[in-house]
């Protein structure tokens, strides 16, 4: 779809620009972008304004390569926006859910409670409309059933346990100046409600499985952002056609999102607005949680097939990768010789431009690094149950996993710092591993399906 003249993108800080900025080589996934000298000629520093067709193609040639981000239209009009609430009882999160959207038509879908009277009480108290349902059909069914009541051109989904404000839905909605956009979400983060929070509820807080980053992007499978949760999404009515699938009791969101993309509608994920998500405030609720969004592999796999994949990795660098994790006598010279031979291939597909071979160089030892940590991901979560079994019987095993336990101790306290102590931190992060890999496997098992388990291996 066109871009509407006036429509600006912003080329991102981190696209390396080469060549007098005739080649870009950023993105996610990594790509290499060749511009004509008329297309640079419509760069302004790093803005595109959307002032031709020509234009219209350069921007949306950024954006779908995630070499840039856009820049938003206006906000919704409150009149254009609805937001439906899904909830089966919790009428206390529910009335600080409605607080916080006052001057938006809200309707809350009762997914057959068992103290149905108090969320009705909370619904009428701040003006909602109440959809009670006898029958319990789930978090898709009931987002649908509100999602047919909705005659606005935006909706707004958020679950009962979530705050957030009107104004940021209202802003999020800017992103619809893109006629091709169908779901935007914001980021969500966890937030603790207890005056003295115990351990868990602090590491959920700190690093909740909903908060997915700060780097803005378009949602794709292999993107840097692959997923967005339902707990607060914001979509285009006419593009959401029946909504969620109704026979999904987890992994819901995701199916949404990958049917989006595969139609070619625009999913994105903006970080600059912010949800809270209450934190769970049991462990066995906590725990219990991660193994449910575990459970849902096995039939995102049946229906999207690789896209569900916990890794995708080129066979070169899976190999260098294990090679660093076992931490034998030939790890260096097998990572030496995949970062040479990646290096290679990636100057071989550059243009010839003056810091090619550096260039090539680093995203290749970049390259590893990420392998490294992919690999270590598997090890401690994805595929924990064989790993436990092998390293019974094998010291190479036990080595590797000792590797991966250091390697993720340092992703954790070095690049993703979730602003808790470490302890609390590394423990909440093995048992988040565990709990989530024990759902994986059980949904796996109990499906007969381990296409959820495969990695992907990139050309």
């Amino acid at each position: 779809m066109s871009l509407p003249t006036g429509f600006a993108v912003r080329i991102r800080d981190d696209v390396r620009r080469l060549d007098d900025g005739r080649l870009l080589v950023g993105g996610s996934p990594l790509r290499a972008m060749r511009l004509s000298p008329e297309a640079v000629g419509l760069i302004d520093g790093a803005r595109v304004v959307v002032r031709s067709p020509q234009a219209g193609v350069v921007a949306r040639r950024l954006l779908d390569g995630n070499l840039a981000d856009p820049m938003t239209g206006p906000p919704a009009a409150a009149a254009e926006l609805t937001v439906v609430i899904p909830v089966r009882d919790r009428a206390d999160q529910l009335d600080q859910c409605l607080a916080a959207l006052a001057g938006l038509a809200c309707i809350v879908v009762d997914d057959a409670s068992l103290a149905p009277d108090a969320v009705a009480a909370v619904a009428a108290a701040h003006g909602a409309t109440l959809i009670a349902l006898e029958t319990n059909v789930g978090p898709a069914g009931a987002r649908n059933a509100g999602l047919r009541q909705v005659t606005t051109p935006y909706v707004a989904f958020v679950d009962s346990d979530v705050t957030v404000s009107a104004r940021t839905l209202q802003a999020l909605a800017g992103h619809f100046a893109d006629p091709a956009v169908a779901l935007v979400a914001p980021q969500v983060q966890g937030i603790s409600r207890s005056a003295r929070p115990p351990w868990f509820e602090r590491y959920d807080a700190a690093a909740s499985s909903l908060a997915l980053g700060r780097r803005p992007c378009s949602v794709r499978p292999g993107a840097a952002v692959g997923w967005l949760p339902a707990a607060c999404l914001v979509g285009r009515v006419a593009a959401l056609d029946d909504g969620f699938a109704p026979d999904l009791r987890v992994g819901e969101d995701v199916d949404l999102v990958w049917r989006l993309v595969a139609d070619g509608r625009v999913v994105r994920y903006d970080p600059a607005y912010e949800a809270r998500h209450d934190a769970r405030t049991t462990v066995w609720g906590w725990l219990a949680r991660k193994v449910v969004y575990g459970s849902g592999g096995a039939e995102l796999g049946a229906r999207h097939g690789s896209a569900i994949a916990p890794a995708v990795l080129s066979p070169q660098m899976a190999a260098a990768a294990a090679a660093v994790l076992l931490r034998s006598r030939w790890s260096g010279p097998v990572a030496t010789l995949a970062v040479a031979l990646g290096a290679r291939s990636v100057r071989t597909a550059l243009p010839p431009v003056t810091g090619r071979t550096a260039l090539a160089a680093r995203l290749s030892i970049t390259g590893l690094g990420w392998a490294v940590r992919q690999e270590s991901a598997l090890l401690l979560r994805h595929w924990w149950p064989a790993t436990a079994v092998l390293s019974l019987v094998s010291r190479p095993a036990r080595r590797a996993v000792a590797t991966a336990l250091v390697v993720d101790l340092a992703v954790a306290l070095a690049v993703e710092r979730p602003g808790i102590d470490p302890v609390t931190g590394w423990v909440g992060r093995r048992l988040d591993d565990l709990a989530y890999g024990a759902g994986l496997w059980l949904g796996a098992l109990r499906a007969r399906r381990l296409r959820c388990l495969a990695v992907r291996l990139a050309k």
